[in-house]
């Protein structure tokens, strides 16, 4: 039967279908955009709790561990440019199974710390406005909120990518603000960057644990590479450049924090808030309303990307082929967008932060180890896409190094959280099996 639709309405395949319109401030703003979610907003009290002065210097320990995974993501990154991030460089370096894993856990690892942020964010607006505490609406708030996102989303990359970078504007302005201002207001002798002065080596890998999680975010802000202008250069700009400008900005946090604070640092349950307090009385407010910026903004980046991930999985052929279509008029994944909101929501609501973030917090380390292995992989093929990749030196030296960071932080995971992997992990490889099975059994249909 013959279509009649005209070109313009028919639903379109494949990354050719994907506008490439971001450049390298926009992905920049994005990595800044997911990295800064909502766990600043807690960790400098977490980090002063077990390591007392010396905090500051977990998030610079933090940043040397995670510039070897900045710099596999950056080379990885300007090697396979199509959408899909670690799936995408995995399944690039060590096959289809491989990529498939990486992808799919990642996506569980998102779809809940999406859903955990968001019961964190109704629960900070309960706090001043307890009318919201009660289910209904709470629930009612949270469906408010995906929907709006997934509507800024829904219209096109390009004002979903500017949606993103007001959003970094909006949260990111106070939080510098704090990290710069503050510093007049700091009594040094409550911050130490003095080595000497960490009370243990055990608190400090308990603190890495926690550093290393805040630093995550590029590896779902790099899915949508499909969508960046000449990725091989802007990849490793923006995620270099990002990381960067993260690592300075949580360093001052952090000494601002502590120098205001000092020892009752540990027991603030809003930490920066309380800092802003010391120096001017309205910036309390200013910085709650921050957090909540903040967390939106997470959201927002969040389903930006993710909604890419199950494209990229639906093209390949690992999910329905519907998650493949592109919307025609806004070239967005539609259904990709719908189904991930879709299901944070049911997550959001049922559950507590702590909950999801038992699933998601080990299973990234995964990832991590995972793309540091194919970024050694794709440079030992020479894998090239469009453009001078990234050359990382000493060959293998750089991914050891990344794995062998995550293999400690993974050594410090409790039973629970290994549990909870493991059973992950089982789950995605049954998938997995179902999905090639349907496959074949196509595949032979159309033989005979």
């Amino acid at each position: 039967m013959r279509d009649d639709r005209s070109a313009t309405d028919r639903p379109l395949r494949g990354d050719a279908a994907l506008v490439r319109a971001l450049g390298p401030f926009q992905l920049g703003a994005s990595i800044v955009n997911i990295i800064v979610g909502a766990g600043i907003f807690m960790l400098p009290a977490l980090l002063a709790a077990r390591m007392g002065p010396s905090a500051p210097l977990a998030f610079i320990a933090g940043a040397v561990a995670i510039v070897p995974i900045a710099l596999c993501f950056a080379a990885v990154g300007s090697r396979a440019a199509a959408t899909g991030g670690p799936y995408t460089y995995v399944g690039a370096g060590f096959g289809p199974f491989a990529g498939f894993l990486t992808g799919a856990l990642m996506w569980v690892c998102n779809v809940t710390s999406s859903a955990g942020v968001a019961a964190a964010l109704a629960g900070q607006l309960a706090q001043a406005f307890p009318a919201l505490a009660s289910p209904t609406a709470r629930a009612l708030l949270i469906a408010t909120a995906y929907g709006a996102l997934f509507a800024l989303n829904a219209f096109g990359v390009k004002l979903g990518a500017r949606a993103i970078v007001a959003l970094a504007a909006l949260k990111l302005t106070p939080l510098f603000l704090l990290a710069t201002l503050g510093l007049f207001f700091v009594d040094w002798t409550q911050v130490s960057f003095d080595w000497r002065a960490v009370p243990s080596w055990d608190a400090l890998g308990a603190s890495l644990v926690l550093v290393v999680f805040a630093y995550a975010g590029m590896e779902t802000a790099l899915v949508p590479s499909g969508e960046v202008r000449d990725p091989a250069r802007h990849v490793p700009r923006a995620t270099l450049g990002a990381i960067l400008i993260v690592v300075l900005l949580y360093v001052g946090i952090q000494a601002v924090c502590q120098g205001t604070l000092g020892a009752d640092l540990a027991d603030s349950a809003t930490p920066l808030a309380d800092a802003a307090d010391t120096a001017w009385a309205p910036g309390r407010t200013l910085l709650l309303a921050t957090a909540c910026v903040s967390m939106l903004g997470f959201l927002m980046g969040n389903l930006f990307s993710s909604s890419r991930l199950l494209f990229a999985l639906g093209r390949d052929g690992f999910l329905p082929r519907a998650f493949g279509v592109v919307d025609a008029r806004h070239r967005v994944p539609m259904l990709g967008l719908f189904a991930h909101a879709g299901i944070a929501l049911a997550l959001a609501v049922v559950g507590s932060f702590e909950t999801m973030a038992l699933i998601s917090g080990g299973a990234i380390c995964l990832v991590f180890a995972a793309v540091a292995a194919a970024a050694w992989r794709t440079q030992r093929m020479d894998l090239r896409g469009h453009g001078d990749p990234l050359v990382l030196p000493g060959g293998p030296l750089v991914p050891l190094l990344a794995i062998a960071t995550m293999a400690a932080i993974l050594a410090t995971l409790n039973v629970q959280q290994w549990l909870a992997i493991a059973l992950s992990l089982t789950a995605l490889v049954v998938i997995y099996a179902v999905l090639a099975a349907l496959r074949g059994r196509s595949a032979r249909r159309s033989v005979v």
